[in-house]
């Protein structure tokens, strides 16, 4: 079916759609199709190419520590200044816009569930930290000593405190020093950070996780559902040792967390009436089942900044975004429960150009232009050919914005050939009730698909309850949403949260 068609079906005849999503043998089948379909439209691994070399290497394609890329590398020359690019993604005086579909919960999860696996090696571009699998390592670290350092060695736990009755990590300092036994985590702390910011800091997994309030919460958040799988799992199977019931519970929760990236996350970002389900035995022998190895494209496309708002609503009063980073104590006076309530009921930014903050524009815009150069990154129109998508020919095929295909012109010389891949992913206007514009959301599908569903949890030999246990089956077959998550971890349960990732009015 062509895509633009299946897109217009999918998006309209909301009661039919409704009526399907009701029967699980043919939501089942429709997803799988769905999913086949989507990944069959970017290239498979193995890639040929990594940033180690511009040939193919036997290193080269068993090396994970460089960075996987999808098209050859090509010559850049004739470029405009870096700076002039990273003008165009600064919002404009007449101000930032907010996304039409997506909650400020949406961006915390999206910069969270990702910076688990793309992993850019902060000293080395060309290579990475990652392990190439969804396996929660902003939670338990990214390597066994890691997460033994944050370990109770009882009960499968992980190490919490209590703070007003509520569940959180230990904290990585005391009288404002490195406490010992955490000096392997390395994580990110600025030596300009003041001391009362400094002792609220979390003993955490991912060398980000204090960095901003959004991935805090999520951390937390999973964290006091790691722990209370592990009492589910002791009370079922009491003659478990601590490294069982730790290793049973974090399967679980990683699967979990698998099956929420499909059937909310990017049920969120399709908008289709439709609702993708996982259905984790059913592509092991598809041939896109392959070790997972992240791209330097794929890294590139997700660095969605202008999600971010400049400021957030905290206790009904607006606080620039700088104020939450490296600062804790905003989480712990206020407690989940409200914070993901208030982050559901506010909106995120709308991804595309003129939409990012002036300090992320020098943080995080202008390194990634300089990133996509150093990598060698083909045009933004090879990248829609490789997509199976047509070639632009001119600026207006890219944009209805005026404003925007002047600009391009002028940077680029009039000549649409010559638009790179990053300024070119996020110039595109969205698609009809997408979160994303189309060549994004079309390798967005593709690689998240085929990253997810290859995790060995879901293969069919593994996703069983000797992996799991009963009780960890059942988890992982009732948990159908992160607000479930939230109401089963917060000593006020009985309170209705509203935890979504889409806006209150759509």
């Amino acid at each position: 079916m062509n895509m633009d068609v299946a897109r217009y079906v999918v998006t309209h005849f909301r009661v039919v759609w409704q009526l399907i999503n009701q029967s699980r043998r043919l939501r089942r089948w429709i997803s799988k199709w769905a999913i086949n379909s989507a990944i069959s439209r970017g290239p498979m691994r193995p890639h040929p190419l990594s940033l180690m070399s511009d040939y193919t290497s036997w290193d080269s394609l068993t090396d994970r520590s460089y960075t996987g890329r999808h098209i050859p590398p090509r010559a850049q020359i004739g470029l405009p200044p870096v700076s002039d690019v990273a003008d165009l993604f600064e919002y404009l005086p007449d101000g930032w816009r907010e996304s039409k579909r997506s909650s400020l919960l949406f961006s915390y999860f999206a910069q969270w569930f990702t910076d688990g696996f793309l992993r850019t090696d902060r000293m080395n571009p060309r290579r990475n930290t990652s392990n190439h699998e969804v396996d929660l390592s902003p939670l338990y670290g990214l390597n066994r000593q890691q997460t033994n350092l944050l370990r109770t060695g009882a009960g499968g736990l992980l190490a919490s405190q209590f703070i007003k009755g509520e569940e959180y990590p230990p904290f990585l300092f005391d009288c404002g020093n490195l406490k010992k036994k955490y000096v392997g985590l390395d994580m990110l702390v600025p030596n300009w950070l003041p001391q009362d910011q400094r002792s609220y800091l979390f003993a955490m997994g991912g060398d980000r996780s204090n960095v901003q309030i959004g991935y805090t919460m999520f951390n937390v958040l999973f964290l006091r559902e790691h722990n209370r799988i592990c009492l589910d799992l002791a009370q079922e199977n009491p003659k478990w040792d601590d490294e069982r019931l730790f290793q049973t519970a974090r399967n679980v929760l990683i699967v979990t967390l698998l099956k929420l990236v499909v059937e909310e996350y990017i049920n969120h970002i399709q908008g289709s009436h439709f609702k993708l389900t996982v259905d984790p035995t059913s592509f092991t022998n598809e041939p896109w089942y392959r070790t997972n190895w992240m791209t330097v494209e794929f890294n590139l496309l997700y660095r969605w900044h202008s999600l971010t708002p400049p400021e957030i609503q905290y206790g009904g009063q607006p606080k620039p975004v700088k104020e939450t980073m490296f600062n804790n104590a905003l989480i712990v006076n206020r407690g989940l429960g409200d914070l993901f309530h208030e982050a559901s009921s506010q909106p995120a930014g709308e991804i595309g150009l003129h939409n990012t903050s002036p300090f992320l524009v020098q943080k995080a815009e202008i390194p990634s232009i300089k990133q996509a150069r150093g990598a060698g990154l083909d045009s933004y129109n090879a990248y829609r050919e490789m997509c199976q998508l047509p070639r632009v020919t001119r600026f207006d095929q890219i944009t209805k914005d005026e404003d925007v295909q002047c600009e391009l012109s002028k940077l680029y010389r009039g000549d649409v050939n010559k638009v790179e891949f990053y300024p070119g992913l996020f110039a595109e206007d969205q698609g009809f009730n997408s979160v994303l514009p189309e060549l994004m959301g079309r390798m967005v599908a593709f690689d998240a698909f085929s990253q997810a569903l290859t995790n060995p949890l879901m293969s069919a030999r593994v996703f069983n309850e000797s992996t799991f246990s009963p009780a960890g089956m059942e988890t992982i077959k009732t948990t159908e949403s992160i607000s479930q998550i939230l109401h089963r971890n917060v000593p006020n349960a009985n309170t209705n949260y509203r935890v979504s990732l889409t806006r209150l009015d759509q």
